[in-house]
């Protein structure tokens, strides 16, 4: 099976500009190919793993891959999608976000110099910089019409209607220079196809025409479809917002917990679009998970195979830890880094490490009121007896039972629960 195949076996493919000429170039040897991104923020999120994902597929079958960073094309801001113009980035902040960003695709791709194939990284505005306003306007604005560029969809759909806001010059001019990458990566890289979501298919036919006409030379564009969950939403969101790839932004659990809890009509597709599993190994899953969703294999799956590609094996293991302890799971052998996870997310409050450590220590009903697990004494003397007062997830019912340092963990964390889900964290200081 060849890349593309793999690609539509995957529901990875939308449209392609000539796909049977591209078929029979790859066939032909690897080729070089490029996808890029905007810097607009300190992180990649999961709504940009597909193309980096796909561009480590073709990368895996032998093709060179370059993921190009806009700190260009960044500081004029992207039409696409877009109901209202975006906040326009300082050149400091865009470079910030990009040394930033190069941080997390060193984990999705192999930039491994010794690989023939290695990934490169380049930032247009490396070729933009020396451009003219009037040489790139004479060199390539005038071959595209005024009628070409409305009629894409990026700029119609800001047209018209009630859309007061319009499109300004700045953005409506972002396909040129978008498509100027693409001749540029031709020119100096032989980059011969352009990936991204579909929503990127003007930008990239630009870029194709552009260089057809300024160069003579035929390249491609592949697009994919724009990720969306079973129920229509945008992918890549939850209750507290975008799901990002640093752990600073989005923790490491949490990332975990967002693959683990993708709705049952999405798993077994988000394992083939994210996923290096093979086919049959995802075949395998979705034969399980369609005799028994209730065991949720295919969700453990795609959640350890992803938190593993973005954050390593060890902070999975970790997530997968805290994610045990959360459900009531004993502490025994537990890592430091999965215990300040499990702090990280559920309410905590500090308590003295003198007091901890003096004769009577700190009574268990005074941390249940200090941890906000009960609201007095008298509610916490009700917990207790009623059995439902866990300390380090063992029950605790001795009403005179007193915290002491042999409770704390890593010099450091007393985990309480009340009931079966209401946790906190005693934080020693």
């Amino acid at each position: 099976m060849n890349i593309l195949e793999d690609l539509q076996w995957r529901g990875l493919y939308t449209d392609c500009t000539a796909l049977e000429e591209l078929t029979k170039r790859l066939e032909e040897g690897p080729i070089t190919l490029y996808a890029g991104f905007d810097p607009t923020a300190d992180s990649l999120h999961v709504g940009n793993l597909v193309p980096l994902i796909a561009l480590r597929r073709f990368q895996n079958y032998g093709h060179n891959p370059i993921i190009l960073a806009g700190g260009a094309t960044g500081s004029i801001g992207d039409p696409s999608g877009k109901k209202a113009e975006r906040q326009l980035l300082t050149k400091e902040l865009l470079a910030h976000n990009v040394a930033c960003v190069k941080q997390q695709l060193v984990k999705i791709l192999d930039f491994s110099e010794e690989l023939p194939n290695t990934a490169r990284l380049v930032d247009n505005a490396d070729w933009f910089g020396p451009i003219g306003f009037i040489e790139f306007l004479r060199e390539t604005g005038k071959y595209f019409t005024v009628n070409s560029m409305i009629a894409k969809e990026s700029v119609k759909s800001r047209l018209g209607g009630d859309n007061e806001a319009g499109i300004s010059y700045t953005e409506f001019s972002y396909m040129l220079i978008q498509g100027y990458d693409f001749f540029h990566l031709n020119d100096a890289y032989n980059c011969e196809l352009q990936i991204g979501g579909s929503d990127q298919w003007g930008n990239i036919t630009v870029g194709t025409e552009l260089t057809r006409k300024k160069a003579g030379k035929s390249v491609y564009g592949l697009t994919f479809p724009l990720i969306t969950n079973a129920d229509g939403s945008k992918f890549g969101k939850s209750v507290g917002g975008a799901i990002y790839l640093d752990p600073a932004r989005t923790s490491v659990y949490r990332f975990y917990q967002f693959f683990i809890n993708v709705d049952d009509r999405d798993v077994i597709k988000f394992l083939k679009y994210f996923t290096f599993l093979s086919h049959e190994e995802i075949d395998a899953l979705e034969a399980a998970h369609n005799e028994n969703p209730g065991a949720r294999e295919a969700h453990r799956a795609l959640a350890f195979e992803m938190t593993k590609l973005v954050h390593g094996e060890e902070a999975t293991s970790d997530a997968i830890n805290a994610s045990k302890i959360l459900f009531g799971g004993g502490l025994e052998g537990i890592s430091e880094n999965a215990l300040a996870q499990v702090a990280s997310e559920v309410p905590s409050a500090t308590i003295s490490k003198a007091e901890l450590e003096s004769e009577d220590g700190i009574s268990i009903l005074d941390a249940l009121v200090t941890a906000g697990l009960s609201q007095s004494r008298k509610t916490a003397k009700k917990d207790l007896q009623g059995g439902g007062v866990n300390v380090n997830n063992e029950r605790v019912q001795d009403l005179g039972y007193q915290l002491t340092s042999a409770d704390v963990h890593y010099g450091k964390y007393i985990l309480l629960r009340r009931g079966k889900k209401n946790y906190a964290a005693l934080i020693v200081e």
